[in-house]
């Protein structure tokens, strides 16, 4: 029993090379961010956070990317229900383009949404002629580029919850008489609750760190459009000290949202 016992032992040890390959890897991702808290100037750490521009730039922050949740909610929910309930022709299709701004670099998107909504775009030339709107280089542009970024990754969080639904106790609210409305709303919502909180926070979270689309379409106008990852971009020529400021703000809010998502983000 003893030497069955070491031999099982011995062959459940993991491989000594994709350990330290392993570690390794773990290393590549902790080397940056002990060097971000090294380098932080903690001494000079309350004083950056109450300067105006990363004042401005927090605000900003917080405004444009609640402002792309409340959107992505606000249509991303009913796209995901349509891409997991409603058979249609092209429908994988229509997929693939939601999930597109995923991997597509955040500058080609803020190129497109040029193209798209400028004062010149496809929409955009009607909406400045039409209703005087200007997105470009505006708050309200910001917030845009965000949503077209963050906006996938609730739909997929949805998407995904909707499947894992039991039908039949939509079919048995159905049978009972309940409409279409009330079934979604005292069955189907309260069903996928985990996978909407999720894929709210997580698009919450990138939009928060949006970069490349909102530069690029949106500017980098302190006070308007100058969120945190482009205050950390300019930061980084002009003080450095702010732009590691910015940057631990930004690294200890991923963390929480990982940390609080990571037995719902495991199952997604």
């Amino acid at each position: 029993m003893t030497v069955t016992a070491g031999r099982r032992a011995r062959r459940r040890r993991p491989p000594a090379v994709a350990v330290v390959l392993a570690g390794v890897a773990l290393l590549f991702f902790a080397l940056p961010l002990v060097g971000l808290a090294q380098r932080a100037p903690w001494s000079q750490l309350w004083g950056q956070l109450r300067a105006p521009a990363t004042l401005d730039a927090l605000r900003l922050s917080l405004v444009c990317s609640l402002g792309a949740t409340a959107l992505a909610v606000g249509f991303g929910l009913p796209l995901a229900w349509v891409l997991a309930r409603v058979e249609f022709p092209g429908r994988a299709l229509a997929r693939a383009v939601v999930l597109l701004p995923m991997v597509l670099p955040p500058v080609v998107g803020g190129v497109a949404l040029f193209l798209a909504f400028g004062r010149r775009g496809l929409l955009g030339e009607y909406l400045d002629q039409w209703f005087g709107v200007r997105l470009p280089f505006t708050t309200l542009g910001a917030v845009i580029a965000e949503t077209f970024v963050a906006m996938p990754f609730f739909v997929v969080a949805v998407e995904a919850g909707l499947r894992s639904v039991d039908l039949r106790y939509e079919e048995a609210a159905a049978t009972l008489g309940a409409r279409r409305g009330t079934t979604f709303r005292r069955v189907t919502l309260p069903s996928i609750a985990p996978a909407l909180a999720a894929g709210a926070v997580l698009c919450w979270a990138r939009a928060l760190g949006e970069f490349g689309a909102t530069i690029t379409f949106a500017g980098n106008l302190q006070g308007k459009t100058q969120t945190m990852p482009l205050a950390i971009f300019l930061a980084f020529e002009n003080n450095p000290a702010a732009g590691i400021v910015l940057s631990l703000i930004l690294v200890a809010i991923s963390i929480v949202v990982l940390v609080a998502l990571r037995d719902r983000w495991l199952r997604l």
